[in-house]
């Protein structure tokens, strides 16, 4: 029996790395055959020498995923055991500066670090994936990283008011209070950026703006950071009409699932066709997220890959 010691560091953190009843040491210990206890300000690994190793690293790269972001959650567990045990390639790719004060946003899984690396990059790319593999959220976190960089002026987060089976004239209040709930995700993933003094001070200044797509036209936008959500609910021409508000130092990115089409049946949505259109161009890149790169709770996948297998309906 081989044992080896790991510091426990910040005792707050010990609840954290062990996980609620113990789950997270209960997923290391079901991938890994060995014993883990703490005593005396000390992790305790135990079992033959070349699984405690693991488990050590496993424990090493979530006790630094603790230190720098303050939690840890079941998904971030099982991407360490994987990388660590050689199931799953580890992920390279530089993280993205959200704030000054070291706050950080890294990909995690490969399409994600493709992606980012795509935006730096280009200066427009398309990204297609299902829900939950992080499209909208990355892309707000290089748009924040640009603007605390002064690489670009402004933030400019753009969403077509598409009903999702709903009408969107039923709902109450005026057009402003109508629109906001189409908007909320771009915000939510704005907020987990920065506090919501910072993000109201920005939009007060106009360094951020948060509109639907329908207010883009006519206007022309230079040294922007643009970023399309949910563009798979736009007509062709809806889309020719955003990506030529493009101007002079700016970059735009667009996010969409070709999955969840909201638009009226029988027409094509924009963001296929323009993908189609504009692949051969310089500076353009097409990223296609999958099933692997999800990041929400683990029943997501679950849930995406069930959809995509199960019977398809007639039309």
């Amino acid at each position: 029996m081989y044992e080896a010691t790991i510091p426990v560091g910040d005792p707050d953190h010990l609840v954290s790395l062990f996980g609620a009843r113990d789950q997270h040491l209960r997923k290391i210990s079901d991938s890994i055959p060995v014993g883990i206890t703490t005593r005396d300000g000390l992790i305790h690994v135990q079992g033959d020498e070349g699984s405690v190793a693991l488990a050590t690293e496993v424990l090493e790269q979530l006790k630094e995923v603790l230190n720098r972001t303050g939690s840890l959650a079941v998904d971030q567990v099982v991407q360490a055991i994987s990388r660590v045990t050689g199931e799953a390639p580890a992920i390279d790719g530089s993280p993205v500066e959200v704030n000054g004060a070291g706050g950080q946003v890294r990909p995690r899984t490969e399409g994600q670090a493709r992606y980012l690396k795509a935006i730096r990059e280009n200066d427009l790319v398309f990204c297609i994936g299902p829900a939950g593999t992080g499209k909208t959220y990355l892309a707000v976190a290089a748009a924040v990283e640009a603007l605390r960089q002064q690489t670009i002026r402004k933030i400019v987060l753009v969403r077509p008011a598409v009903e999702a089976g709903e009408s969107l004239g039923f709902l109450p209040g005026d057009l402003q209070a109508k629109i906001n709930p189409y908007l909320r995700p771009l915000l939510d993933a704005l907020r987990e950026m920065m506090n919501y003094e910072q993000v109201r001070r920005h939009m007060d200044e106009d360094l951020i703006e948060v509109i639907p797509l329908a207010y883009m036209r006519g206007r022309t936008l230079n040294e922007a950071f643009i970023i399309l959500d949910e563009a798979q609910n736009t007509t062709v021409a809806q889309m020719k009409m955003f990506l030529t508000r493009m101007g002079v130092g700016s970059k735009v990115v667009v996010s969409g699932d070709a999955t969840q089409v909201d638009l009226p049946p029988h027409t094509k949505s924009g963001l296929t066709d323009a993908v189609s259109r504009l692949r051969k161009l310089k500076g353009f890149a097409h990223v296609v997220l999958k099933g692997s790169d999800i990041v929400r709770h683990r029943l997501v996948q679950e849930i995406v890959r069930a959809y995509e297998s199960g019977p398809k309906k007639k039309r």
